[in-house]
């Protein structure tokens, strides 16, 4: 109709974006743990010098249970990241950290790996990460190797020991963030700068790495070709 100006609709557009990243929404689900009706609040963050992603909380008033998940907004990206940081005191704990579900942790003083899908997404700091790792393992001590019983209970008490050392800022450890989609971010204190205690690598996926994301059955060189999509 004559007399609405087009600029009118743009806006809105503009306006509806920022208020989604503005607004925490939230949605009834179940809880995990006893299926009893749970909130969840769920709200889209922009990391600094990253990228958005989307935090997911729910809390449920029956049990108690608490559930914080990390999901990446964006797609995955074209070169896997590895980020490795040389913890030197307890101030590097509190540095901001974002672990996506396809991101694996290593610490090799350690000599601990932590699988791709454990402990699933998580946007916490590096010392509520080692906390998570901490009570994983007290859980299900299998993460520490399969031994027998009093050899398991041992390497368990040895390494929270030095767990602890390390959130004490008593223990120098690596710690490497490697996630071969690339969505994995620890926060860089000396940004835009380069961090002196942090090594930032993008490499080329491996064959078995596109398998376990599903990019492999995605390829579509040829498509043309034959008429058909690959398979």
């Amino acid at each position: 109709m004559l007399g609405i100006e087009p600029e009118e609709p743009c806006e809105t557009l503009v306006d509806s974006a920022e208020d989604l990243r503005n607004e925490v929404l939230q949605f009834n689900t179940n809880c995990p743990e006893c299926n009893a009706p749970a909130s969840t609040n769920m709200k889209l963050v922009q990391i600094p010098h990253f990228k958005e992603v989307i935090i997911m909380a729910t809390n449920c008033d029956a049990c108690g249970h608490r559930t914080n998940e990390v999901k990446s907004g964006g797609a995955i990206e074209p070169l896997g990241t590895r980020i490795t940081l040389q913890v030197t005191d307890s101030s590097d704990l509190t540095r901001d950290l974002l672990k996506s579900e396809t991101c694996r942790v290593e610490i090799p003083e350690l000599e601990f790996e932590l699988g791709m899908g454990a402990l699933g997404g998580k946007f916490t700091t590096l010392e509520g990460l080692l906390k998570d790792i901490r009570d994983l393992v007290e859980k299900n001590p299998f993460n520490l190797g399969d031994s027998s019983l009093p050899d398991r209970a041992e390497k368990l008490s040895a390494f929270g020991r030095k767990l602890q050392q390390i959130m004490d800022g008593k223990l120098q450890v690596h710690v490497t963030l490697d996630d071969p989609a690339g969505n994995s971010y620890l926060q860089n204190l000396y940004a835009p700068e380069d961090d002196p205690a942090m090594k930032v690598e993008r490499y080329e996926r491996l064959f078995e790495q596109n398998e376990e994301l599903g990019l492999n059955d995605m390829k579509t060189e040829g498509y043309e070709a034959d008429g058909s999509p690959l398979r």
